[in-house]
């Protein structure tokens, strides 16, 4: 089998586990407090938009399966970057996610896009981030996120990259605290990823200035003003393989509002610093979830 055949075959098993996995409530997206879920992050994960959390994607209590649906649109000043796909969750135990994103290159390479499949599995392993009111415990979840470049000959490796797919491994607490800021709930989250991923994986793996594994701080934290209307800011840290250029860490302000469980909304302002040939990439960032 081709590398470029197994590529297909894991997406396509993904896909097909996904979609198979049908919700256990046709009335209700599940039985767990309004935002428990969080937002879809641009990678597929429950969490924030740049950060996965230790949530588990949708609203299902640990005898429901949930299922939800993102699309997410960002336009740095010299590019664009559009996110769409699923995630089940299954018993608050287990989430498993799918992502296609399409990176265009703007300026760069006027009218190219690159294109990457990410396939996710996150596992809650202790605790639960809104429940246990009575510990400091957090929830506790364990992921991994597998990316493939479709285009990886077309800018990636001219820039040194290494390789076109490659594994991030993540570990992720969070935890919600209720009435925890003058009165209103407050949630944060610490990210801790192992990652080879340039740019997100859309600039390729590795690089001729370092290739091999680095770990990666990501923090969100969030407070509600309402129970459907959160605040919030997010720092993600990541490395910095190519010679070509310097990659710097991302950084948000969002806004999310949950009109209901069927329904999150997302907008946030993004600052992403240097991408590819171009300094200084600031984003405006929009996305919608849907939950069953």
């Amino acid at each position: 089998m081709t590398r470029k055949a197994f590529h297909h075959c894991i997406k396509t098993l993904a896909i097909a586990v996904l979609l198979c996995a049908e919700p256990s409530f046709a009335a209700s997206p599940g039985a767990r407090l309004l935002a428990t879920g969080g937002v879809t992050q641009i990678e597929g994960a429950a969490g924030g938009g740049l950060v996965p959390w230790a949530l588990i994607a949708g609203y299902g209590s640990r005898d429901q399966i949930s299922l939800t649906t993102y699309y997410t649109s960002t336009n740095p000043s010299d590019f664009s970057l559009n996110s769409k796909g699923l995630a089940v969750g299954f018993y608050n135990r287990l989430e498993i996610s799918y992502a296609r994103q399409d990176f265009g290159l703007g300026s760069t390479v006027p009218g190219r896009f690159i294109q990457q499949d990410v396939i996710g599995l996150k596992v809650r392993l202790i605790g639960d981030a809104v429940f246990d009111q009575d510990s400091l415990l957090p929830q506790i979840a364990a992921g991994l996120q597998y990316k493939h470049n479709d285009d990886f000959d077309l800018v990636p490796r001219s820039l040194g990259a290494k390789k076109a797919s490659g594994v991030d491994y993540y570990f992720a607490a969070t935890k919600l605290f209720l009435g925890g800021l003058a009165g209103r709930n407050l949630l944060l989250n610490a990210t801790l990823r192992a990652t080879r991923a340039n740019q997100l994986g859309l600039l390729g793996f590795g690089g001729n200035q370092k290739d091999s594994y680095s770990l990666n701080f990501e923090t969100s934290a969030a407070l509600f003003l309402r129970d459907d209307l959160a605040i919030g800011v997010e720092y993600r840290q990541k490395p910095d393989n190519l010679s070509a250029f310097k990659e710097d860490d991302f950084k948000d302000i969002f806004i999310a509002y949950f009109p209901s469980k069927r329904i999150a909304l997302t907008a946030a302002y993004v600052k992403l610093g240097n991408i590819a040939d171009k300094r200084n990439q600031n984003a405006l960032y929009f996305s919608g979830q849907l939950s069953f």
